[in-house]
């Protein structure tokens, strides 16, 4: 039953752009979820959470993959950075960024569950609201109902993975100190909230990318999933 709620979720999810162009598309969706008997608002919205059930697992997993980051130290830090390669101790450059981008990986993968618990608790009126709403309607709704959530779950990981350089205490110190420093406009050396805040446009983008895949080519997406219902015989 689960790939009728999917083809019915996508199918609709894809019909918000270029309506016309896909109204046979989601006439043919529509009549094989009545067929199944998912014909209502509640049983049609259990398909698109589908849908967006297996979006944000593909965001996450492909996040969490080492690799997947390629984080270098923040603009405002690239001149210290530089001055350490020329003395020698590019080590501890290398030590940072390495240590960053497993932390944001680290991290990703924790985002799974949050949107889980998102999507669970989404309203039918939510879910038919993403179908009709704007090309980034999915997205925009994780941002406001998951951010602050993932902000709490990635913090202490990017910072257990500083710590694991050996001078995060040391680096503590000098940006208590600079903090302090009365200039005006100093750009920002919070390394562990430029981590999370890199960490999570990268994850809003990677879902932004996958709400982009199924509003622009329902048809390919459709006949896949179509494929998979007629398939099993």
């Amino acid at each position: 039953m689960n790939k009728y709620w999917l083809l019915a979720g996508a199918l609709v999810l894809g019909g918000c752009q270029n309506m016309e162009a896909v109204s046979p598309w989601v006439d043919v969706g529509n009549q094989i979820a009545k067929n199944a008997g998912y014909d209502t608002d509640s049983r049609l919205a259990r398909g698109i959470k589908d849908v967006l059930y297996t979006s944000t697992d593909r965001a996450s997993a492909a996040l969490s993959q080492s690799g997947a980051f390629h984080l270098q130290l923040p603009a405002s830090v690239q001149p210290l950075a530089r001055t350490l390669r020329q003395y020698g101790l590019g080590s501890y450059v290398d030590q940072l960024e390495l240590a960053m981008n497993r932390g944001a990986e680290q991290a990703a993968a924790e985002s799974a569950p949050v949107f889980k618990q998102a999507i669970t608790g989404m309203s039918v009126n939510d879910a038919l609201g993403i179908v009709r709403g704007s090309d980034t309607a999915a997205t925009d709704y994780f941002r406001g109902q998951t951010e602050s959530a993932l902000h709490a779950r990635y913090q202490p990981i990017v910072e257990a993975n500083l710590r694991k350089t050996g001078f995060y205490d040391q680096y503590k110190s000098m940006l208590a100190a600079y903090n302090k420093l009365p200039i005006a406009n100093k750009p920002s050396m919070d390394l562990e909230g430029y981590v999370v805040d890199s960490s999570m446009s990268a994850l809003f983008g990677r879902i932004g990318r996958e709400e982009a895949l199924i509003r622009k080519d329902p048809v390919a997406r459709g006949s896949v999933l179509i494929g998979q219902v007629f398939g099993e015989g």
